[in-house]
């Protein structure tokens, strides 16, 4: 047995030669297969050569093709590919993740059966499909008598069909109550949607009656479908506008993403209907065959379903977060110094904290007791911080970033523009040192004031021992994690900004405040007054209530869960970081030496940049994606940022009057403005 003969790869040739030097009758897609598979290795023109000297191999080509072909449907490949299927983000996404890794079984006799067989086998199909598309696809197109595809009147109709299938679920989905909400622009007015399945009726009977009828531009069918369809865009763009003002759910969201794609496709098949002069049925045929295969090779992309759900969703939370991120970016003198005062009065509290969980760990009781302990310390303290209107400090950068990149997509992106915009960079970097001097300039005194004070009362040093050298170790970046766990304390700053965005759209869309003000019982109970001031105080107050509440559990359970799964896991905080080296130092009697004590002194500041810069970086990165801001302009930014900072350093830190602060106030009262409204 020849093995070497076995194993070689038949050319396109050999395989042509082999199935098609003869009358073949079978509809088996093996032939079709093997053809296509051996041509991503050949260069196409030598099988359009060959195929122009075998006429006869040429004609049984042709013959099989057609046989293969006849009779199948191909409308669920126009109207299932690549579109929504589920109503709700994680079954779409199981369905696609369980399609991507277990293929689905096609139904026989379409279309789709044919190219998840022939096509579709890894990623390298679809990538050489589109190169034969731009290079060879009209003469073999025209060889293959392929170009005359689109005036089929069976294919027309399918087409045709297809259209209405879509059609009737656009209607389907945007008839629904939470979707008519969200655009009451439209209540008094025809409902589009009806009115553009109505003319896809009308259509498709004329079609029936008469099946040689071409559509061209001036077709009062075509016109009146492409009125209708851009009145359905519009309401779709009116109702993801309107997002803004009345919140929306991930299913809501999800239901106008399908809305939009089910119009766009429809709006694709109608274009390849219209034949306005003879070239267009060559380029339409050519246009259908590739169409129908683009969309089959993106039925299960996953990263186009996430950005497409989350990027409404992170235009919301970050349109939230950016509201509340005006109040940390001081533009005065006076507010500078304000900003010093609410940081002290959150140092402060942090000061007590540091030393409550100290004694919390006295308790006796398991470790996931003594992490609902710890959790109960941070939840509440940041709570009340956030209550009496006092700063935590790298809490601020996840509502600042929003606020940042806001304002720059909101404004022109121009050189002038870049340099106000690095101008109120300067202001916020300011308005976050200053928070963080009145963080840690209040809390290691407070700890060490309470830690004293204690001792004084109870004759027991509650830092002593292996407590306070655990402390000032955990402050030395070379013998400790300090810094990958002030990192990580960033990523839960982060989140609990998305928590507060997210909470606040959720209030607006089910209008909780409303509903609290409105309630019969309350009223009946408490009174109107009560009902109206409890609703303004949940609208005012409960996004950042939960926010520091899940901040709260996050940085106090991270150790404990860590230690579960075995893993060397905790959070450093720089206001923290500061009372705890107060408590270290004091149970050490301050006796230790020069280099652990600048180690610890500038830790405790390193630790606050990682918090700063991993907050702040991965708020940037959504706001960013959310609007949209071209990640190329990061470069020109930060060369703008770099080199006002070495014109101007001292504006990074301190109050400093400059000839921009008019215009950055100026673009900052605009921004407020249209948030507002």
């Amino acid at each position: 047995m020849n093995f070497r003969k076995f194993f070689e790869k038949e050319s396109s040739k050999e395989l042509l030669e082999r199935y098609f030097s003869f009358k073949n009758e079978t509809r088996d897609l093996q032939p079709f297969a093997q053809i296509f598979k051996a041509l991503q290795d050949e260069d196409v023109n030598e099988l359009i050569d060959f195929l122009k000297s075998n006429s006869e191999i040429k004609e049984n080509l042709i013959y099989y093709i057609k046989n293969i072909f006849e009779n199948r449907a191909f409308n669920l490949s126009l109207t299932e590919a690549n579109i929504l299927s589920e109503n709700a983000f994680f079954p779409e996404l199981r369905k696609r993740i369980l399609d991507k890794f277990l293929p689905p079984v096609e139904e026989a006799n379409t279309v789709s059966e044919v190219i998840s067989e022939v096509f579709f086998r890894d990623k390298a199909d679809f990538k050489y499909i589109k190169k034969i598309y731009r290079q060879q696809s009209d003469e073999l197109f025209k060889l293959l008598r392929l170009d005359t595809l689109i005036m089929l009147p069976r294919v027309k109709k399918e087409l045709i069909f297809s259209m209405n299938i879509l059609g009737w679920r656009v209607v389907g989905n945007a008839l629904e109550v939470d979707v008519l909400k969200m655009a009451p622009e439209y209540k008094d007015f025809d409902n589009p949607f009806l009115a553009l399945q109505k003319e896809l009726e009308w259509y498709f009977k004329d079609f029936e009656k008469d099946n040689s009828i071409v559509l061209d531009s001036k077709n009062v069918h075509y016109k009146q479908i492409k009125i209708y369809l851009k009145q359905g865009f519009a309401f779709v763009n009116t109702a993801f506008k309107n997002a803004s003002t009345y919140g929306i759910s991930s299913k809501i969201n999800l239901a106008l993403l399908k809305i939009r794609q089910q119009l766009q496709r429809i709006s694709e098949i109608l274009e390849l209907l219209v034949i306005n002069k003879e070239s267009d049925v060559s380029v339409n045929s050519k246009a259908l065959v590739t169409s129908i295969l683009e969309y089959k090779s993106h039925r299960n992309n996953i990263r186009d379903l996430v950005y497409d759900s989350t990027t409404l969703m992170s235009h919301l939370i970050t349109s939230h977060t950016a509201e509340t991120g005006t109040n940390y970016i001081t533009t005065s003198k006076k507010e500078y110094w304000l900003m010093l005062k609410k940081a002290s009065g959150g140092g402060i509290i942090v000061g007590a904290l540091c030393v409550m969980k100290m004694l919390y760990a006295y308790f006796p009781g398991s470790d996931f007791y003594h992490a609902f302990l710890y959790s109960f310390n941070y939840s509440m303290g940041f709570i009340m911080i956030y209550l009496m209107n006092f700063t935590l400090a790298t809490k601020q950068p996840a509502m600042t970033a929003a606020t940042m990149a806001k304002v720059l997509s909101d404004s022109k992106n121009t050189r002038k523009n870049y340099t106000e915009f690095a101008h109120l960079v300067s202001k916020l970097f300011r308005s976050q040192f200053i928070a963080f001097i009145g963080n840690v300039l209040w809390s290691f005194p407070v700890a060490l004031a309470i830690i004293y004070g204690l001792d004084v009362l109870f004759g027991y040093n509650f830092a002593a021992g292996e407590k306070a050298s655990k402390l000032i170790h955990d402050l030395d970046p070379f013998k400790s994690k300090a810094l990958l766990h002030a990192s990580l304390a960033g990523v839960y700053l982060f989140i609990s900004g998305v928590i507060a965005g997210n909470v606040g759209n959720r209030s607006v869309f089910y209008k909780i405040p409303e509903r609290i003000e409105n309630n019969p019982y309350i009223k009946n109970i408490f009174g109107k007054n009560f009902a109206e001031g409890l609703s303004r105080y949940y609208s005012n107050n409960w996004a950042g209530i939960m926010s520091n509440f899940w901040l709260g559990i996050f940085l106090g359970s991270t150790a404990t869960v860590a230690h579960f799964f075995n893993l060397d896991i905790d959070i450093r905080h720089i206001t923290f970081a500061g009372g705890n080296f107060a408590i270290g130092l004091y149970g050490k009697e301050f006796s230790v030496d020069l280099y652990t004590f600048w180690i610890s002194f500038v830790t405790v500041f390193l630790i606050g940049f990682c918090n700063f810069i991993v907050s702040f970086g991965l708020s940037m990165f959504l706001a960013f994606r959310s609007r949209k801001v071209r990640f190329g302009e990061v470069k020109i930014i930060n060369k703008h940022i770099i080199r006002y900072f070495l014109r101007h350093p001292l504006i990074f830190f301190l109050p400093i009057r400059s000839s921009l602060d008019e215009s950055s106030k100026k673009l900052m009262e605009e921004f407020t403005k249209r948030t507002n409204h």
